[in-house]
């Protein structure tokens, strides 16, 4: 059964995560930009899916997906990059069509696709991609019934195997790497962002005692937010270079397209302090200039250190895929199934206004003259009878036919 569904893949897997934060679009501009997209290269539907390791596009297309096809979608999507980092993208991205397309839906939110298998996180962004585009208008019917059957496979697998019995997501794995420089509960730490990462980040170090935080956001209000829920003090963005009480710690994410924490603002942060600090940058791409790191003393965290700890995780956690790949296959062919009765639907959904068209003709030209001349008690008898039989015809026969028609599809 051709869907004409397609995924386009940049991944952990294929890609250095820096070059995968080159592909990030501001949740701001997505409407705008992918609607330009979808008409230009005439796509049916499209969804788009960024995480801190992956950028995806799920679309449906009436023609025949090719290689140039991906090159011209880069760049379309981000005239910003060279010819030279569109080729390389194009050469190590991972198109999946059809069955394979599902399949790996599947198993992204599943998390056995993920940088840490097993890691939750990844479903609730599978569904808040799709809900966004979703609502923007960007999705259709097919894609509505695949993320449906992918969140409910994902469901199951999290549900029926022990895939995350032992969660270790980029937040506790950037915890436990903190954990190791016994720093004390009441160390300075300063969040540079509010978003979901560091939201998570944070309420992480409350919860283990930590107390002493400054939240830094683009939006005020999204700081304030933050800082409430963990008792510290909020701070707009566009006075970090203004801020002058030290810090012992950094933990930075945010969605910038370039280093929030530069040479200068780092030296004014640090307001003459000469001791080691400490930097968590869970951004792609980095929110700190490199540069930092060559010309002072840090303890320097960031995603890709944390995905080679992770290789670690994958031991335990591979242990289920074989269960794990199970559930999934019989969420492929749930969705097929799904796909096949939505069609014969589509296709049988102008018999009932048939039949009610049949009715109203007999009634009102083949038979017009009998029934008038039948007496009003007659005349309700038989609305009645036809009016069950429409009924009944409608929902027996018809459900019989899209059983029959289900079977030799």
């Amino acid at each position: 059964m051709q869907t004409g569904l397609n995924i386009l893949a940049f991944t952990h897997r294929n890609l250095d995560v820096s070059k995968i934060g080159l592909l990030h679009i501001d949740k701001t501009d997505q409407p705008e930009r992918l609607h330009e997209l979808k008409s230009k290269l005439s796509l049916v539907e499209l969804c788009f899916l960024t995480t801190c390791n992956r950028v995806e596009f799920t679309f449906v297309s009436d023609y025949e997906w090719q290689e140039d096809h991906t090159f011209n979608l880069l760049s379309m999507l981000y005239p910003n990059l060279s010819e030279s980092q569109i080729s390389d993208f194009s050469i190590h991205v991972e198109h999946y069509a059809e069955y394979n397309a599902v399949d790996h839906a599947l198993a992204v939110a599943s998390s056995i696709d993920s940088m840490i298998v097993g890691e939750r996180e990844i479903i609730t962004q599978v569904r808040t991609a799709f809900e966004f585009c979703r609502d923007n208008e960007l999705t259709g019917d097919l894609i509505r019934i695949l993320m449906k059957q992918v969140i409910e496979t994902a469901k199951k697998v999290y549900t029926e195997t022990s895939i995350a019995s032992k969660p270790v997501s980029v937040v506790s794995l950037a915890y436990h790497q903190l954990k190791k420089f016994n720093i004390p509960l009441d160390a300075r730490i300063l969040f540079i962002g509010a978003g979901v990462t560091n939201t998570t980040m944070a309420r992480f170090l409350k919860k283990h005692g930590f107390k002493n935080f400054v939240v830094f956001n683009r939006t005020y209000e999204k700081a304030h937010t933050l800082a409430e829920e963990i008792r510290g003090i909020p701070i707009s963005l566009a006075d970090l270079k203004n801020y002058q009480n030290g810090f012992d710690v950094i933990i930075t994410c945010t969605g910038a397209d370039n280093h929030i924490i530069t040479k200068e603002i780092y030296e004014s942060l640090l307001v003459g302090e000469k001791n080691k600090k400490i930097v968590i940058d869970l951004a792609i791409p980095q929110d700190l200039d490199p540069e930092i790191i060559e010309n002072h003393k840090i303890d320097y965290i960031s995603v890709a250190h944390l995905q080679v700890i992770s290789n670690e995780n994958l031991k335990e956690r591979t242990k289920e895929i074989k269960h794990v790949e199970e559930i999934l296959s019989q969420g492929n062919a749930e969705f097929f199934s799904l796909l096949k009765e939505r069609s014969v639907e589509r296709a049988m959904r102008e018999v009932p206004e048939q039949i009610k068209s049949i009715k109203s003709f007999a009634i009102n030209e083949v038979f017009r003259k009998d029934i008038e001349n039948m007496d009003p008690e007659s005349r309700e008898v038989l609305e009645k009878v036809i009016g069950y039989m429409e009924k009944k015809y409608i929902s027996g026969p018809m459900l019989l036919a899209k059983k029959i028609i289900l079977e030799n599809v």
